[in-house]
């Protein structure tokens, strides 16, 4: 099915749907009618699209086929990286629950917006010919020449990156360049109105400065006709008439530009709430750090003449000591490490879940992020084959999935693949889809894709994080002979006996032997038998390990045999 399919006839559950998505696209609809429409206008329409006739109520009202606009923001001066990702996959979460809200009968666009007019303000580290870049400091981003010698600028180089990764994940959007917006024309209405009410401007943003700064700074950064820099110097004179302004150029002499036709770049408070109003941006969340640059944006908009987006901010990422992830100190998940141990759809989960809450952004949050989805994916599938009342569209794979989770997940867990490889030391894909065969008779990579992509990411995973850090131990008298005892139970199964029958056993084992909770006789499995503290159902993993196999491994532990 579709996506497109997939989200007509659901206005009735998003209307009650508690999900952060369709909170965010109850609040945006509610805009969308105030703003386009009269009070009497509103209700009527409002309860149309409540009794799943959105389709009538946009036939009615020909102001709701103005395409409803969603934005999100690049800074093309680096690559796209994991908070790209997450704000354009939470956007569009956003977008999928307003078209489901509204049976997809208002238009939605998403605008991907790059700030490439920016001037380049230093070298970023790790690119080739960083002296030769260095000759363009503080020049459009699209002017600086690329380091990479595949474009025609750094700023192409970027944006085209940010366009082959968006299509990578398969994101619906459109790039939109502040270069071309600048130059082309289509900020000049705004840019005018911005020169007319500068002082209006000034007001705003001159209690949010420092001492120093105010007295020097200007909305516009002219763009110097001499040295083509992107220079932040203070405007002298307006002059409304020529819609230009006067400024001191690197050498000193005065000169005029237009704010029209990109003479001009505005500061990223004042150029931020130029887009709204320009492009009549509906809908824009950003980080929790950004909030009184949004405050600040927000009363530059009105000025304008355009009305702020709606939005939220999101909480920021933290890496493995709680330390706000930066770009500049490299710490953190970079997209290429996520993307080696995990899939993308862990990864949209991830974004999906508690966005207002901090949360870490480390290695050891990927398996966990996977197997969270993968449970999602397996429970959203259920309800549509016990043919539940409609789609779970509050499950998070509904979203992670823009309103079209597959019909299959992955019959094996990650954490359970992860402690299978570290069993059978299963170096290559071809050992471990050996032992997935015989738990799934019948099974192949073509039909079990899912599995098939965490194969390769469990083997990454184990070699990188796991195998370094196993420490395996010599199991106490209690252990020794519950261990014992299992083995025993385990000879005494029949053939074929499935996990739960397995599980079972295990359970009994650590009874007998007087533990509890039996948390600690798990524990001691894992420590004795895998080298670590966690691991998956043990009787999943003994099934899919074989009975024999795992016999052997516990006696060879019994022998002392694992610790060296």
């Amino acid at each position: 099915m579709s996506v497109t399919n997939a989200l007509h006839g659901l206005s009735h559950q998003a209307r009650d749907a508690k999900s952060w998505p369709f909170e965010q696209a109850r609040l945006l609809l509610d805009r969308i009618l105030r703003l386009r429409l009269t009070d009497g206008e509103r209700d009527l329409a409002a309860s149309l699209i409540g009794e799943g006739k959105a389709a009538e109520a946009v036939a009615t009202f020909p102001a709701l086929l103005k395409p409803v606009v969603f934005e999100t923001g690049y800074g093309p001066s680096g690559l796209p990286h994991l908070g790209t990702f997450g704000e354009v996959a939470r956007t569009t979460m956003v977008r999928v629950a307003f078209r489901a809200l509204t049976d997809d009968a208002i238009p939605t666009r998403l605008i991907a917006f790059s700030d490439d007019m920016d001037g380049l303000r230093k070298i970023p580290p790790n690119v080739p010919n960083g002296d030769e870049l260095a000759l363009d400091l503080d020049k459009p981003l699209t002017v600086v020449r690329d380091p990479f010698g595949t474009h025609a600028s750094f700023g192409a180089h970027n944006n085209a990156r940010l366009c082959a990764f968006l299509d990578g994940f398969g994101f619906d959007y459109e790039f939109v360049s502040s270069t071309d917006c600048y130059r082309g024309g289509r900020f000049d209405p705004t840019l005018l109105t911005a020169l007319e009410r500068f002082d209006a401007i000034q007001k705003i943003m001159l209690p949010s400065l420092g001492e120093e700064r105010r007295a020097t700074y200007s909305p516009f950064l002219p763009i110097s006709p001499r040295t083509g820099k992107v220079l932040q110097v203070p405007t002298l004179e307006r002059n409304l008439e020529r819609g230009a302004i006067v400024f001191r150029d690197e050498d000193g002499e005065q000169v005029e530009v237009p704010v029209t036709g990109g003479g001009v770049k505005m500061q990223w408070r004042p150029d931020w709430a130029l887009r709204w109003t320009a492009l009549e941006v509906d809908y824009e969340m950003s980080g929790k750090d950004l909030i009184d640059s949004v405050r600040l944006s927000n009363q530059v908009c009105k000025v304008l003449g355009g009305t702020p987006p709606a939005g939220f901010n999101y909480e920021l990422f933290m890496d493995e000591n709680n330390q706000k992830i930066s770009k500049t100190k490299g710490n953190g998940l970079t997209m290429e490490e996520w993307l080696r141990y995990g899939a993308p759809e862990s990864l949209a989960y991830y974004m999906y879940q508690s966005p207002k809450s901090a949360k870490r952004l480390y290695f050891d949050v990927i398996p966990k992020a996977t197997d969270e989805y993968l449970q999602q994916l397996d429970a959203y599938n259920r309800a549509r084959a016990e043919g539940a009342n409609g789609p779970a569209i509050d499950n998070p794979a509904w979203h992670v999935h823009h309103g079209a989770p597959p019909e299959k997940g992955s019959p094996v867990s990650f954490s359970l693949l992860l402690n299978l490889v570290s069993a059978a030391d299963a170096s290559t894909k071809e050992i471990l889809w050996g032992f997935i065969r015989n738990y799934i008779p019948g099974a192949t990579p073509e039909s079990e894709p899912l599995l098939d992509r965490l194969s390769d990411f469990a083997i990454n995973y184990y070699e990188d994080f796991v195998k370094p850090s196993k420490r395996f131990r010599e199991p106490d008298a209690k252990e020794r002979a519950a261990m014992a005892d299992l083995v025993a139970r385990f000879k005494a199964l029949p053939v074929g006996a499935d996990a739960e029958a397995i599980q079972n056993e295990v359970f009994e084992a650590g009874k007998a032997a007087g533990f509890e909770p039996l948390r600690g006789w798990f524990q001691a499995l894992y420590e004795v038998l895998l080298g670590q503290s966690q691991g998956p159902r043990f009787g999943s993993f003994a099934a899919i390990f074989g009975i024999d196999r795992t016999v052997a491994l516990i006696q060879r532990a019994l022998a002392g045999e694992l610790v060296g």
